[in-house]
């Protein structure tokens, strides 16, 4: 199925992108408050790794996961770009928020075309 192949690699590069860039995260100086609650969105969004590398591998049958998907990179992308409109956050962190709301775009798309089970 042509629309599965296209979910399945949506899903594992997202997942093969996030397991990339996210653990390096675990290196950078923490803040002095709220170091529990960057670490635990770091740790948070590595698990969500696998849940994307889970649908990849059979989209079809996880097609339900993909919602959920969308709105893990909504939850990022969205607060992150409009803190980056009030000049609160680097341009870096826009940067990568841009590609949690292409990787949403791109779940939704996986997911029109992912017939249901």
């Amino acid at each position: 199925m042509a629309e599965a192949r296209l979910a399945q690699r949506i899903f594992r590069s997202a997942a093969l992108w996030g397991f990339l860039v996210l653990p390096p995260l675990y290196l950078v100086p923490l803040p002095h408050l709220g170091a529990e609650t960057f670490l635990g969105f770091v740790g948070c969004a590595i698990v969500f790794q696998a849940v994307f590398w889970i649908v990849g591998g059979d989209p079809v049958k996880y097609r339900a996961l993909m919602i959920p998907a969308v709105f893990e990179k909504l939850v990022f992308g969205v607060p992150a770009l409009v803190l980056f409109t009030q000049g609160r956050v680097l341009p870096i962190v826009a940067f990568f928020a841009a590609i949690d709301l292409l990787l949403a775009v791109l779940f939704l798309i996986a997911w029109r075309a992912t017939p249901r089970a």
